[in-house]
C-alpha cells in the first residue's frame, strides 16, 4: 500500500479545509439566492392548500 500524502510529518489537514473553503466562495451566488428565495414560498403555497383544505371540509361536514 503506497503512502500518497507524503513524509508522515508534513501532511496538513487544514490544506484540504482551505481549498474546499476557496471552492465554496467560488460558487455561483445565484444558486443560493434562489434556494433561499424559493423556500418561503414554498411554504406559503402549502399554507394556502392547507387552508383550502380546513375550508372545505368545514363547509362540507356544515352542509352534511
Amino acid at each position: 500500500m503506497a503512502n500518497t500524502q507524503g513524509p508522515q510529518g508534513n501532511y496538513d489537514p487544514a490544506g484540504s479545509t482551505q481549498m474546499f473553503r476557496a471552492f465554496v466562495d467560488e460558487a455561483p451566488q445565484g444558486r443560493q439566492q434562489q434556494a433561499a428565495s424559493s423556500g418561503p414560498r414554498v411554504g406559503l403555497i402549502i399554507g394556502i392548500v392547507v387552508a383550502v383544505a380546513v375550508v372545505a371540509a368545514v363547509a362540507w361536514l356544515a352542509f352534511k
